[in-house]
């Protein structure tokens, strides 16, 4: 599984994030640009993982990204697993919305 820091997947232009992680967790702490599809429908909503460009999964903190992106690599998806998820991403200082509604 290929695996990348929060700050190198914030580094890569027009990078396509993964937020795996269910609503509830959204409302604590988002990435604006990511785009949501909670693990346990990912099975349901492969057909919105686009297959023509690097998608970088992230969750909390690390462990259901890294399963989504096994199943996604197994489905030919170019899928990269952000290390250390949103708590790792917030401790580098990277932008995020804190609170409210996604």
């Amino acid at each position: 599984m290929k695996s990348i820091s929060p700050a190198d997947a914030h580094a890569v232009a027009d990078a396509w994030i993964l937020d795996v992680r269910e609503d509830h967790e959204l409302e604590q702490a988002r990435v604006d640009d990511a785009h949501h599809i909670p693990l346990g429908t990912l099975v349901e909503r492969l057909d919105e993982v686009p297959r023509d460009r690097t998608v970088y999964v992230m969750c909390h903190g690390g462990g259901r990204s890294a399963q989504a992106t096994e199943y996604l690599s197994a489905r030919g998806v170019d899928a990269v697993n952000i290390s250390g998820g949103i708590m790792e991403w917030h401790r580098a200082g990277l932008p995020l919305t804190i609170g409210g509604t996604a």
